[in-house]
């Protein structure tokens, strides 16, 4: 299951592999902050609480966005972050503004 929370809310929601976390979010109504969905904007920037070994490697938009700081301490793009394995993962939106 994946447990996503945003501004107000916070659902469980059926992971779909392929799917990011915003696009999870996006269907389930959960108000996820995000802007442009393309890693630019780092509005949908959340932190993976559990199940970061679950998501798809770290991508370029993330590694020039976040820097390894970031990544380091457990912050994704939620447009990047892929799910790529079946298993529980919690992340939390935490946009900079």
């Amino acid at each position: 299951m994946i447990t996503l929370t945003g501004r107000t809310l916070t659902k469980t929601v059926q992971p779909q592999m392929g799917l990011s976390l915003l696009e999870h979010a996006m269907q389930a109504s959960i108000d996820w902050q995000f802007n442009c969905s393309r890693g630019t904007c780092a509005k949908c920037r959340c932190s993976i609480l559990q199940g970061a070994e679950l998501l798809a490697e770290v991508s370029d938009a993330e590694w020039e966005r976040l820097g390894p700081e970031e990544l380091d301490a457990g912050y994704r793009l939620g447009c990047q972050a892929i799910v790529a394995k079946a298993g529980d993962i919690k992340a939390i939106n935490r946009t900079y503004f």
